[in-house]
Formats: structure tokens, C-alpha cells, sequence
């Protein structure tokens, strides 16, 4: 593809939130199927196509490959996550009035976690019209948990969940300027999540779930010149249901785990990104803007169990711009910077650190051989300070009796994360 031209080169993430309180942050976008993409901050990844993962981002571009290509690697993520300044109260009422009352810290250093996110990309040219292209990659892959022992275990406890998508997708060049191209996502997430009350580790939801679902993506690629190109897409993502274990304290029904489904929306995304290699130069310019469609998420549901958990989140946005220096035949320099928006808006939560973020990145290629070369890509997540204030205002210890608990928190959120990866390109 590389020799093709020097204009080089989520699915859903919504599966990233199996459900609200899991992972490092529910509306952190995880962009785990391209390195050359996190070398450049995803600035222009609808578009660029410089190997096999650009179909993730748009179909369409695979109209732009004149030969099979195929892309495989990895992205390890490591997340750090930091609660300070927390105050934990504790209210303890019977038959109405308070009887005991306290407060403690509830700062905690590191509640992130190490992941890894594979991805392998296929795009096969039938002629000079039609492509077709089929690929597997992990949306997310992380944990956050908190000591066992952690005060506030209704706040933070563990989450985990691990998402798993195939993609079928096929281009077609209408002219020399205009491709489209469609394609059709089979999207698997496993999660586990708990929640207790300490210090007695009295259970008040633990969750062990597991689904899929259908969703589709559509794409265009529209190609001013050689030097100059823009690509746009869109991403369809289903409502999935995920079935298995779910024990509530919150559900008044038989006590124990019970077989659930939890109904989860996911967001739909839409994509418009530029390329332009400077006229004379070895410089690109590239860029992108992105809707991620957060504010389906308002309740999490469980068919029998009934209301898990509120979130009532917001719409995000992504804006990346970036560059790449083709230094000579072997190496190829890349840079970028994005600004996400958080999918949070009033409901914040120390299981969820989400924040505006600023991404900086960086990476390159190295050409291994004429058919083949190296990706590599690393960026870091630089997040913000959250205020959060999370209540449970009726936790029953003795229904009979009529004493229940009453607790507060109040903190200051912070996430960072790392993202290092590696690529191995082909084309035959």
C-alpha cells in the first residue's frame, strides 16, 4: 500500500461498558485495532490507509489497496487510577432515627490495571472495483479493583470486562474520486463486576455476565487528487443482552444469584477525517472528528432485577490532529494530539474516572522489507481532576427491625492511562 502512494494511510465501543461501574472509564473510547493510528493520536484514521486496520475505522478505504494486505498486533494498556481527598460517612439508622454516625479517608493510590488488545486485519482486491476484508480485534480489555478491604467497597469494589469483535466488511469504487463501502460486526463482551459493604463484606451486587450482538458500519472515501483525501463513516451499534449471573441486594425477590439478562444500549459513532500531503514535502498532515453517541446510556436494566445503576450520561466528542515525516525508504516519523471529551455529565462515580482527556502520541514504521514493515505506537492519556459525590441512602441491615445504613462519599477523581503498541504489515 505503501508503494501504492506516499498518502498514507471503534467499532463499538460502546462494548468497552458491559456495564456502568466497569473498567477504567466507561466512556473512555479505546482505539486498540491500528498502531500506526496510535502513533498519530487516530488523527486521520478514517481515511489514510497505510495498512490493513484502516477497515475498522472506514470500509471504504479498503477500496484504496491495489493488493491482500494484512495487519496484526497488539496494544498493551496500562491504567492508573487515584482517588484523594475522599471522605467516607457512615450513617446508621433504626426505625427512622439516627442512632450511630462516622467518617473516614477513603483515599486510595492505584485502582488500575494491565491489559492487552490484539487485533488482525485482512483486505483482499477482487479488481479494480470491488474489495472485501475480514478482522478481529478487542474493543477493551481492563480491570479496576480495589483492595477487598477498601472502605468504600459499595463505591469501588472490581470490575472487568473484556470485549471481542469479527468484522465482514466490502468496498466499491464508483469512480476515480468516490468509494463507499459497508460492513457487518459480530460484537461478544464478557464483564464481572462486585460490590460490598465493608467491614463486613456483605454483598450488594455481583455480576457475571456474557453477550453479543450485531451492529454495522458505512463508509466513503472521497479522493481530491493524489495529495489530498477525505474519508467519512458511520457505525451502527446494537442494544446487546447480557445473560448470566446477577446477585442484587437491591432486589426483593429470592436471595442469591439469579439468572438476569442486563439490556445495555451502546453508542453509535460517526467519523469525518482529512489527509493532505504537502505539496514538495515529506510532511502529511491529517486530522479527525468524531460523535460518540454516550447518552443512550441512561439506566442500567436487568429484566428481573430490575434498575441496577443511574449514569445519565452525555454525547462526546473527539478531535485529533496529527502529522507523519516519511524520513526516507525505511523509516516513517508520526505524531499527533486529541481532545476527549468525558461521556459523564452531573452522575460521577470512583469506579468510573471518566474526564476530559488529552491524548499525546507518538510512533513510526520501519520497512522491513519491501513487502512488509513494523509499526510502532505510543500514547499517553493525560486526565483531569473530578469531584464526585456517590450516596446510598437506604442499604438494609435488618429489614425486621427496620435498620438500614446510609453512606456518603465525596473525592477527587484521577485517571491516566499508557498505550504502547506493535504492528506487523504485509502485502502480497
Amino acid at each position: 500500500m505503501r508503494k501504492m502512494s506516499r498518502l498514507n494511510k471503534t467499532i463499538i465501543i460502546g462494548t468497552t461498558i458491559l456495564l456502568p461501574q466497569l473498567a477504567y472509564s466507561a466512556g473512555f473510547q479505546l482505539n486498540a485495532q491500528s498502531n500506526a493510528g496510535l502513533g498519530r493520536a487516530f488523527a486521520g484514521d478514517a481515511v489514510i490507509a497505510d495498512n490493513a486496520s484502516s477497515m475498522a475505522r472506514n470500509p471504504a478505504t479498503m477500496a484504496l489497496f491495489k493488493e491482500a494486505a494484512l495487519s496484526a498486533g497488539f496494544i498493551s494498556i496500562t491504567s492508573m487510577v487515584e482517588v484523594k481527598d475522599a471522605v467516607y460517612t457512615r450513617d446508621l439508622y433504626s426505625q427512622g432515627a439516627l442512632v450511630d454516625s462516622s467518617s473516614q479517608s477513603a483515599n486510595y493510590d492505584d485502582a488500575g490495571d494491565n491489559a492487552i488488545a490484539p487485533n488482525i486485519h485482512f483486505i483482499m482486491p477482487i479488481n479494480d472495483k470491488f474489495a472485501w476484508g475480514i478482522n478481529a480485534y478487542s474493543n477493551f480489555g481492563t480491570k479496576t479493583e480495589y483492595s477487598e478491604d477498601y472502605i468504600a467497597g459499595e463505591y469501588g469494589g472490581m470490575s472487568e470486562v473484556k470485549s471481542y469483535n469479527l468484522g465482514l466488511s466490502g468496498s466499491y469504487r464508483m469512480s476515480e474520486h468516490f468509494s463507499i463501502g459497508a460492513g457487518l460486526d459480530i460484537i461478544a463482551s464478557t464483564g464481572k463486576l462486585k460490590r460490598s459493604l465493608q467491614p463486613t463484606d456483605t454483598n450488594l451486587l455481583t455480576v457475571d455476565a456474557k453477550g453479543w450482538g450485531l451492529g454495522f458500519n458505512l463508509g466513503a472515501v472521497y479522493e481530491l487528487d493524489d495529495n489530498n483525501r477525505f474519508g467519512l463513516s458511520y457505525r451502527y451499534s446494537p442494544e446487546m443482552e447480557t445473560e448470566g449471573d446477577v446477585d442484587y441486594a437491591g432486589y426483593l425477590g429470592e436471595s442469591g444469584p439469579i439468572d438476569d439478562t442486563v439490556v445495555i444500549p451502546l453508542p453509535s459513532m460517526a467519523e469525518f477525517s482529512g489527509f493532505h500531503h504537502l505539496e514538495n514535502s515529506n510532511i502529511a498532515l491529517h486530522y479527525s472528528i468524531q460523535w460518540i453517541g454516550w447518552s443512550v446510556f441512561e439506566n442500567l436494566d436487568a429484566e428481573t432485577s430490575g434498575t441496577l445503576n443511574r449514569y445519565e450520561w452525555q454525547d462526546g466528542w473527539h478531535y485529533a490532529i496529527g502529522a507523519t515525516y516519511y524520513l526516507n525508504s525505511a523509516w516513517t516519523l508520526r505524531a499527533g494530539y486529541l481532545y476527549d471529551t468525558s461521556a459523564q455529565d452531573k452522575l460521577t462515580s470512583i469506579s468510573v474516572p471518566d474526564s476530559n482527556r488529552q491524548f499525546f502520541s507518538t510512533g513510526f514504521t520501519y520497512q522491513l522489507t519491501p513487502n512488509s514493515d513494523l509499526d510502532f505506537g505510543f500514547t499517553y492519556v493525560l486526565g483531569e481532576d473530578v469531584s464526585v459525590v456517590e450516596s446510598k441512602p437506604m442499604i438494609p441491615i435488618d429489614i425486621a427491625s427496620g435498620t438500614y445504613l446510609a453512606t456518603n462519599l465525596t473525592a477527587t477523581s484521577h485517571a491516566n492511562a499508557m498505550m504502547v503498541g506493535l504492528q506487523y504489515n504485509r502485502t502480497f
